[in-house]
Formats: C-alpha cells, structure tokens, sequence
C-alpha cells in the first residue's frame, strides 16, 4: 500500500527537471497534469474559453513558482491549489463570485414537502451530462463552493479561506447549492 511519501515524491525527477528549468520536464509535468486541471478550471469557471485562459496562467504561475515546490506535498495538490486559486482570482476580478453569496437572492421559498418530492426523484435517471448541465446553472457562488467541496475535496475550513468568507457562509452556501441542484435535476428533462 502507497504510503504519504510515496505520494509526496510522485514525478520527483520530472519536478526536479523543472527546477532546472529542463524544457522536456516542463512538458512532461504539463501532459500528466494539464487534462485533470482543466478540468477543475471547467467545474468552477463553467466556460471553456474561461478554464482554458486560466489553465495556461496557472501553469505559468506553476513554471515560475516550482523553486519552491519542496515535497512536503504531492505535485498533485500543489499545483491543484495554484489552480483554484487562480480560478478564484479570475471570478473576483468579474465581480459575480461576491455578488453571489447574499442568501436573499437564492432563496427560492420551498417547502418541506417539495424536498420531499425532489428526494423521491429516480437517482439513476441523473446521467453525468444532465448533472453538468445542471451545475452550469448553478450561481457563480453556489458552483464554486458545491465545486470545492465535492469535487476537489476542501473543507469548509478551507473554502472559507480560499473565497475569504466565514465557515458558516461555505456550509450555507453548499447546503443551498445542493438544494438548488437537486431542484434543477428534478425539473430537467431526463
């Protein structure tokens, strides 16, 4: 079984090669990573043309800031936090993730018994492509913090510091995206 220091050193001489500013490790470090995180840029942007545009940023950001890559973590999830935060940082210069957190906004007003039918809604009817176009039309803030949590495994603790907002806003914010993804797979045609 692959214990924490086998993770941590994961692509060693490939980094390696990159602090020596080694143009082929450059490479070799973009084609293991750049799918995956590009796909990360897509959960939270919604927009290609967005995610491919900060994917290229993020990389150059890794490129000049890998001297200072250590090992203390995986590869992995050094570069998956330059990432978001780079997706972050192209949100907040839009605006739309801030305006997006005022709960008023997004309270649609439901009952219990209308949770209770969207939870009776046939689970295996959501297909991967319904559950995407869904999340596409998510809030920019509901997405981002529903994306984090779920999908790149961050803890409130941390959505908090990332978005620099309160724990309790993260845990609001991703309880009410959750209702309203449920609410949007539940109208979808399937």
């Amino acid at each position: 079984m692959p214990t924490a220091a086998d993770y941590r050193d994961t692509h060693r001489a490939i980094v390696l090669g990159c602090q020596r500013k080694d143009r082929n490790a450059q490479r070799q470090l973009y084609g293991h990573y750049a799918k995956p995180m590009y796909n990360v840029c897509l959960r939270i942007l919604k927009h290609s043309h967005d995610a491919e545009d900060v994917l290229q940023l993020a990389f150059v950001q890794v490129f000049s800031k890998i001297d200072t890559f250590n090992f203390e973590a995986s590869v992995s999830a050094w570069i998956k936090r330059i990432v978001v935060n780079r997706c972050i940082d192209h949100l907040k210069k839009r605006r739309l993730l801030t305006t997006d957190f005022d709960p008023v906004r997004h309270d649609t007003g439901t009952t219990e018994d209308d949770d209770r039918e969207r939870e009776q809604v046939d689970e295996g009817s959501y297909t991967v492509e319904r559950i995407r176009a869904a999340m596409r039309n998510l809030s920019e803030g509901y997405r981002v913090v529903l994306s984090l949590y779920l999908f790149e495994g961050y803890d409130h603790e941390e959505i908090s510091q990332i978005l620099d907002i309160s724990v309790g806003t993260s845990k609001s914010q991703y309880s009410r995206a959750r209702k309203r993804l449920a609410e949007l797979l539940s109208t979808a045609p399937n």
